[in-house]
Parts: C-alpha cells; structure tokens; sequence
C-alpha cells in the first residue's frame, strides 16, 4: 500500500496528463468489459480536469460516471456537485456518458442509503478510475474526522456502500461512498492543488491515526497515486 506521489509544473499541465491518463484507463476498461466506470468528486479544485476529460476521443456511451459524494441538496443549489459535474464533465464528447447521482427526493440522507445501494448495481464495478480529493482536516470523500459517523464510514466490514453523513464542521447533510466501496476501485488518484493541501498530505504520511485524519484509511489500505501541482 502506498501513496504514488506526482508534481506538476502548473495546474494545466496536471488537467492534461491526467485527463489523458483516466482516457486511456476508461478505454482498456471498455476494451476488456464492455463498458467502463468512472467516480468523480465534486467542489472547485476538478472543474478544469473535467473540462479538459470532456473532449478525450473514446466511447463515451460505453462510460457509466458517478460521485464519490454529494452534498444534500437540489441541483440547483451551487452547492450540489451533481450540478457541476453536468456543467463541468457531461459536455463536449462525454456528454454520451451515463450519469448516475447520488440525491433522491428523500430530505433525509439516512432514508436513501438502501436505494443508493441497490442502484449501484447499475454501475460497472470495481469503479475502473475513482477520483478523490482532500479537505485542510483531512476528510475525504464526505468522510469527515468531525462527524459522528466517521467510525462506521471507515469500517470495511460493513455490507452499504453508501454512508449518510452529518458533518459538524461543514454545511449540508451528505451521502458518500464508504471507505469499503471507494477501496473497490481498480485506480484511485489523489487529485490535489496548492501548496496547503500537499503540506496536509506530508502531515498525513507521519500517522496511521484514520480517525484523526480520514485520507489515510485510503492510502495505508490500497495504491493512491496524488497526482498535485502548487
């Protein structure tokens, strides 16, 4: 188990190389399977690789494409990361993809555990690329240290995929994959921008305390490759 780390010269050139790189996957996955999967997060920090991901050449009908997590919101709150991705990454040629959300009609996320997880076998798993990003307390995913469902997020022992979580150092009740179902990915990357987060990451590599820092129940249980520029 290992953290594969990657620095960038600039943001643009990061987009470029690792938009290439999750193409490529997405194509021997469609090559070998059928079709292929992809599990996105959301906030500001992917809008420009996604951007870029939208115009790769591949058969994006053959591409199932979901979240990581989601704030429990309507689409068009700015907050939902549904929303983004369909502004951000269903355009252009992955506009053929299909997108699977994570918000139901249900106003609380604990009611929609059950039926997320049986939409999930819709998707083709293992996810064939699943990205993640990284909070400055180290939450990933909406797996956040604060929140007092933390300890059964992280448990690999648990039979959901899904975990509605209520943090107490954010706004928004979420859903998110648990630790479980994000390790069920055949590539993960760590997709991280600025100076702050990698000096996170370096403070993260110095402990095997997950329940302080979520981001290392990933790293110290499967290859994360961080893929950063400053």
């Amino acid at each position: 188990m290992a953290l594969i780390e990657t620095k960038f010269s600039s943001v643009e050139q990061l987009n470029l190389d690792l938009s290439v790189q999750i193409a490529d996957i997405l194509k021997a996955g469609i090559a070998k399977n059928g079709r292929a999967s992809l599990a996105v997060s959301g906030g500001r920090t992917p809008a420009k690789l996604f951007n870029q991901l939208s115009t790769q050449a591949l058969d994006w009908e053959k591409v199932d494409i979901t979240l990581v997590d989601e704030r429990w919101v309507e689409e068009s709150d700015p907050a939902s990361n549904a929303a983004m991705v369909k502004r951000e990454l269903l355009i252009n040629k992955a506009a053929a993809a299909t997108f699977y959300g994570l918000k139901t009609s249900e106003t609380d996320a604990r009611n929609a555990v059950s039926v997320l997880n049986e939409n999930l076998v819709k998707i083709k798993t293992p996810f064939d690329v699943l990205i993640l990003g990284m909070g400055e307390d180290g939450h990933t995913a909406s797996l956040f240290p604060c929140s007092e469902q933390i300890e059964q997020g992280l448990n690999t022992n648990i039979e959901s995929d899904y975990i509605a979580v209520t943090p107490t150092t954010a706004p928004n009740q979420r859903m998110s994959l648990t630790l479980k179902s994000i390790l069920n990915s055949k590539n993960i990357f760590l997709h991280l921008v600025g100076e702050s987060k990698k000096r996170i990451i370096d403070i993260a590599k110095q402990s095997d305390d997950a329940l302080e820092m979520p981001i290392r129940a990933v790293f110290n249980n499967t290859d994360v490759k961080l893929i950063w520029a400053a």
